[in-house]
């Protein structure tokens, strides 16, 4: 059992609040305890908006130079308990060491360019004298917080995308309420707590990051509330599309999502190809977002690519995600590993082939190629979560295009091609947030603009990017003298 290494309760106002309930954390693999955490309800979910309005003035206030000491701050001391970060996730998250070492890294890469960013947060001047009644007059834009934020995160990668809502947000000046997932709270709590403390020695308010865990009922109350400025979510549609109705009109940034695609044109690399669905399908369990899911192959190279695809499957090692050599482990429950498989044997009922896999333990679904999954089916339409792999052959790479496009999301889409004509007509043609060539859709900077299109969301996450989402601009006319 892991010894918190953060205050007991819930980071909420300036101090923690200490009489809440308590559930007990899971070790996905093997069902272990790995903590007591927490648990929040709707009476903290309104004390800590409350804390958050009290101070948002404050906040927005702060000095660029305290915002920036913060995160700079809280970079420096999750970077030297770097190991311990990535131990609890592999915990929390039943995900592969190697993925949770992915996660710490991208996550101190964020805090970084969120706390470079501050000193590029500034306006510009507009030249109003291009009419005639604005002679004489001085304008000037600023961008100004968007107010309180609420950041809610999947479980699959706690860390990392926590720190994408908190880190923009306390660049912005904007308060903000964390609420991590029900089953992954642990990893938040340390990094709310770093941000806490980094940000009172900078000079700045406790309250301006607190953190709320809880259920559906704890996220509601947080997302209606008229006096937040904006909520920023991070998981599934139907979850996301539900928020976005009933936090009307508040802004709302939704990363949502996907059943990603990787096109294999006729010209493609073919050893890099399969390379890249071994190593883009499997990290993190195929609990990622943008993991590839669909893989679609021109008919020409289609029988010389799933034998090198078959070869390749020998690479992913199954096991406990404690160990070094492990890329696919548990899902974060067994129901989440029943849903998969009731995927995978539908389709195969539908006629699609089952290649390789298909099998589940408890919670480890054996790492699946399917290949001619039907229109209409699970497996193919929606996002499986999970570790399997559609193969599909199309007649050309515009009907790969085309197949790409009938899905309802659209977030990452990879192609591999030696053709820079065939790379520029993907990049033109695919509807997505972000088309990838010759590398896989799961491939992400925390500086880029990332977000999806259709079903996959809106607004964009990347700290540069976030922080546009979370301020606003303000105008300012300025007439220097009332005098003719």
């Amino acid at each position: 059992m892991v010894s918190p290494p953060y205050p007991p309760g819930l980071p909420i106002g300036a101090d923690w609040v200490t009489d809440t309930a308590y559930e007990p954390v899971l070790f996905p693999y093997d069902g272990s305890l790995v903590a007591q955490a927490p648990v929040g309800d709707v009476g903290l979910a309104e004390r800590a908006l409350d804390e958050a309005v009290a101070v948002r003035q404050v906040t927005a206030n702060l000095p660029s130079h305290v915002r920036q000491a913060a995160l700079f701050e809280t970079h420096a001391q999750l970077k030297a308990h770097r190991e311990e970060f990535e131990q609890l996730l592999v915990l929390e998250t039943g995900k592969p060491l190697v993925d949770c070492r992915v996660e710490v890294a991208r996550t101190l890469l964020t805090l970084q360019t969120a706390a470079e960013e501050v000193a590029r947060l500034h306006g510009e001047t507009v030249p109003l004298d291009l009419l005639p009644n604005g002679e004489g007059l001085m304008g000037f834009w600023t961008r100004r917080p968007i107010g309180v934020v609420v950041g809610i995160a999947g479980f699959n990668y706690p860390l990392l995308l926590a720190t994408h809502k908190i880190a923009p947000a306390l660049a912005a000046g904007c308060p903000v309420v964390a609420k991590p997932a029900p089953q992954t709270p642990l990893a938040t709590l340390w990094l709310v707590h770093l941000v806490r403390e980094a940000l009172v020695a900078a000079g700045g308010p406790a309250a301006a990051v607190q953190m709320v865990t809880g259920g559906a009922d704890v996220g509601a109350r947080l997302t209606t509330d008229r006096r937040v400025g904006a909520v920023s979510f991070t998981g599934s549609a139907t979850v996301g599309h539900q928020i976005a109705r009933d936090a009307a009109p508040t802004k709302v940034l939704l990363e949502l999502g996907s059943n990603a695609a990787l096109v294999v044109a006729d010209d493609a690399d073919l050893d890099a190809a399969a390379d890249a669905v071994v190593r883009g399908g499997y990290y993190a369990s195929g609990q990622a977002c943008i993991s590839v899911q669909r893989v679609i192959v021109v008919d020409s190279v289609h029988e010389a690519f799933l034998n090198r695809l078959s070869e390749r499957m020998e690479q992913v090692v199954t096991g406990d995600p404690r160990e070094e050599a492990t890329r696919v482990s548990a899902l974060i429950d067994s129901t989440s590993a029943k849903r998969v498989h009731e995927w995978v044997e539908q389709a195969v009922r539908a006629g699609a082939r089952c290649l390789r896999g298909g099998t589940v333990d408890g919670s480890i679904v054996e790492p699946t190629v399917l290949a001619d999954v039907p229109d209409g089916h699970n497996a193919w339409d929606e996002e499986i979560f999970g570790p399997v792999v559609a193969v599909r052959s199309v007649a050309d790479l515009d009907a790969a295009i085309e197949a790409v496009n009938a899905s309802r999301y659209g977030l990452h889409v990879s192609v591999f091609t030696s053709s820079l004509a065939t790379a520029f007509d993907a990049i033109n043609g695919i509807e997505a947030g972000g088309v990838v060539i010759n590398e896989v859709p799961g491939f992400r900077s925390d500086t880029m603009p990332y977000g999806g299109v259709k079903d996959s969301g809106v607004g964009r996450e990347g700290p540069r990017f976030a922080i546009e989402e979370l301020t606003v601009t303000r105008m300012a006319v300025i007439r220097p003298t009332t005098k003719p």
